[in-house]
């Protein structure tokens, strides 16, 4: 008997998302090209409903598809995401999910688990959304256990992923989870996309760069301090272009920044390693020396624990083929 997914698509149903389970899910075959699994698609009252983009969805099946199913996957929705859902739901929506049996698998993809979440599905459990909507995640949702920096969470019968590609890894995962990672990898080749992607959200984050500042404070030395990141930055010659005290430095520039001297300067010179890595020809050497990480080995430990991702593979990731030589 094939696995049974029920796809829940949801007013302003984003169209990408909406078409990953079935994509993935449906090309997962066995060595006779049995498929594992049987994807429907559903509303919450049968009628068609607008995607995201400028055409609208016909399907099959109303709400009673989720009785079904033994795995439900709730895709993102500009109706249903992060700045439409509070702390509860609609009633038909409420009612629709009610009708999921107990021990079914509830699977999430991008902000869809703001709708998990609003259900109560969450509670205690790990969970991921989108980068950019973490904070205000967290700030509806603290039962949830949310971890930002992952690409997707496996609590075992409830599964959520990060940002729109996202849900293509939770996808294969699921397979590769359900039936081996050499049916998840033959899935990948049909679909031309890696079986596993290295890494968390964090590599995808753009950290913008800090305003020019004037006046009192700080700001004119971490202005200073940005075209001077490859050079040794010592507190006291920080503090001492400010003029000021080291203490006093410190305490002015947490006030200003939200961070310590050398937190800020490990993010400023994480960053400019990343636009080197994405931007120019340089070795990881070079690019550590440049950054003012000083070793190849150091700037392998900063990007392991802030992106979790070697240079090398980050390079990989946002530099094309060509460019990388």
């Amino acid at each position: 008997m094939a696995h049974k997914v029920a796809v829940l698509a949801l007013d302003g149903v984003i169209a990408f998302e909406l078409g990953i389970p079935a994509r993935i899910f449906e090309s997962a075959k066995d060595a006779a090209g049995v498929p594992y699994y049987q994807v429907a698609t559903c509303t919450v009252d049968g009628r068609p409903v607008a995607t995201s983009t400028d055409f609208r969805v016909a399907v099959d099946h109303g709400p009673e598809l989720l009785e079904w199913a033994d795995t439900v996957v709730v895709p993102a929705s500009t109706d249903a995401g992060p700045q439409q859902v509070d702390a509860r739901l609609g009633p038909a929506l409420t009612a629709a999910l009610a009708r999921i049996r107990p021990g079914t698998r509830l699977v999430s993809i991008c902000t869809a688990s703001f709708v998990l979440a609003a259900a109560g599905l969450l509670d205690g459990r790990p969970a991921t959304t989108h980068w950019s909507y973490t904070g205000r995640f967290a700030a509806l949702f603290p039962k949830v256990r949310l971890d930002p920096d992952v690409l997707f969470t496996d609590d075992g019968d409830v599964l959520t992923s990060g940002g729109v590609a996202a849900g293509v890894d939770l996808c294969l995962h699921i397979v590769r989870r359900d039936h081996g990672s050499a049916v998840a990898n033959a899935v990948a080749r049909t679909c031309l996309v890696p079986p596993w992607r290295e890494g968390g959200q964090k590599q995808y984050v753009a950290l913008p760069r800090p305003a020019a500042e004037s006046g009192p404070g700080t700001a004119a030395v971490r202005a200073w301090a940005l075209e001077h990141l490859d050079e040794p930055l010592p507190l006291r010659l920080l503090a001492g272009r400010a003029g000021m005290s080291v203490r006093t430095f410190t305490r002015r520039f947490r006030e200003e920044t939200g961070a310590s001297p050398g937190q800020w300067l490990t993010v400023q010179r994480t960053e400019r390693a990343r636009q080197l890595l994405e931007r120019t020809d340089l070795t990881i050497d070079q690019v550590a020396r440049e950054s003012g990480f000083g070793t190849a080995a150091s700037l392998r430990l900063q990007l392991r624990g802030r992106l979790d991702v070697a240079p090398s593979a980050y390079r990989r990731t946002f530099r094309a083929p060509e460019q990388v030589g």
